[in-house]
């Protein structure tokens, strides 16, 4: 395989260093990817990169995954605006394990075998050089007039917050990692999100001046969504990789509900479906949009992919649930299914009303299903409510206890598409 033919017809290339390409045909080729330790699980900002290590491995290469455990600590001012808050030791390592944890699920790290995957901490060596030593040995291979070119740090220079003097270094210290990587592991290349692209030449600068070595680098589109919307963002805030933040059936769902144009081109970077597969899946998909046929087949890749095939099946359990077997009854639905629904508006209500029995009007306008009680009564007469997937038709039905699921939950659906869950508190 090819494997720069291979990310490029994926979209998975942006910038590439001369030289790369030939280096990756001749010989097997340790590469590396940093992944920043802010919280003790990846988000699916990080699958792309967790993606091209996967790729590269399975092209026959090495791929180092490097956790920033030292660089945690200091801030990557890299499309950011303003300075990060700086965690302490202990929360970086409880991170790094938690990353470590996820990355052996993507990555054969079996010793046995020439192109084994090895992750690797930067805070072991730094925590062994001295500023003294680093000033010295490394700061004076690179000049500030050419740390100041790089992008990162010019839009922080001419803003309005400046930049310090710990996020300034940052470079030098994503530098010396390359550097480090090629002296210990023969690493040749770099790889990373097209933002990162000068951190990353520094390095090879850095490997190029002191080692009087050739580093090779490539960096890949930064995602965006069609609709303007960040990627990898919902309601809720990220989209996690750890089932425990964001659980299967919402990762599943993240995807299955991703636009039309998202899809035709996450479908390229987030699966290993084949080149003729998928423009076969594009090409059925636009016969009829509506089955949404690559959205199922782009959630089902990943999903599979990310949580496995139990946890996919266990998502598409409780999608068909949810929305596909709207015949089904509300009361088969379990506490689990009704709390992890995705596009509901969920909120408490006053339990004293409903002991007390409160007619339905009432109880649509007080809860803030509807704005007054007019517009309440209007949707009723026109068949447009149900509470527990039934149609409420009488004007005159009374909410009690007795209608709660698990003693606790309403659901109710407003017209087609609204709908919300009633916690009962």
């Amino acid at each position: 395989m090819n494997l720069v033919d291979e990310l490029r017809w994926r979209g998975m290339i942006q910038d590439m260093m001369p030289g790369t390409e030939e280096q990756l045909n001749k010989e097997m080729t340790s590469a590396y990817i940093g992944f920043d330790p802010t919280a003790d699980s990846l988000h699916i900002g990080s699958l792309v990169p967790i993606l091209l290590l996967v790729h590269l491995q399975r092209a026959g290469h090495k791929p180092f995954a490097l956790v920033g455990g030292a660089t945690g600590m200091i801030g990557d001012p890299s499309m950011k605006s303003e300075e990060r808050n700086l965690l302490s030791e202990e929360q970086l390592q409880k991170n790094v394990a938690g990353i470590h944890n996820q990355l052996v699920k993507y990555l054969d790290f079996d010793t046995n075998k020439a192109n084994a995957a090895v992750m690797v901490n930067n805070y072991d060596w730094f925590k062994t050089i001295s500023f003294i030593d680093f000033l010295r040995d490394t700061g004076k291979h690179i000049t500030v007039n050419y740390m100041m070119a790089k992008d990162s740090v010019k839009k922080r220079i001419e803003g309005d917050t400046g930049i310090s003097y710990t996020e300034f270094a940052y470079q030098l210290m994503q530098g010396y990692d390359f550097y480090w990587l090629y002296q210990h592991h023969n690493c040749k290349l770099q790889m990373g999100g097209s933002d990162q692209w000068g951190n990353i030449t520094t390095g090879t600068e850095l490997i190029r001046r002191k080692a009087g070595g050739e580093a090779f680098a490539f960096t890949c589109p930064l995602l965006t969504k069609s609709d303007g919307g960040k990627f990898g963002k919902t309601e809720k805030g990220n989209v996690w990789l750890d089932p425990v933040r964001t659980t299967p059936y919402q990762f599943y769902q993240f995807w299955l509900n991703a636009a039309d144009e998202d899809a035709k081109k996450w479908i390229k970077i987030f699966t290993f479906l084949t080149k003729d597969e998928i423009y076969a899946l594009i090409a059925q998909h636009e016969t009829n949009a509506g089955a949404r046929l690559l959205q199922k087949t782009l959630a089902k890749e990943i999903t599979c992919f990310v949580h496995g095939e139990e946890e996919y099946n266990k998502a598409i359990e409780t999608t068909e649930k949810l929305f596909a077997n709207q015949s089904a009854p509300a009361e088969s639905l379990s506490i689990e299914d009704l709390e992890n629904m995705e596009g509901v508006v969920k909120f408490d209500f006053e339990a004293s009303k409903i002991d007390a029995g409160i007619d339905v009007i009432s109880f649509l306008a007080d809860s803030g299903i509807f704005p007054s009680k007019g517009e309440a009564r209007k949707m009723l007469q026109n068949g447009g409510v149900s509470i527990n997937r039934k149609k409420i038709e009488d004007l005159q039905t009374v909410i009690s206890t007795d209608m709660l699921l698990h003693n606790t939950f309403l659901l109710v659906q407003k017209g087609k598409k609204n709908y919300y869950l009633v916690k009962i508190a």
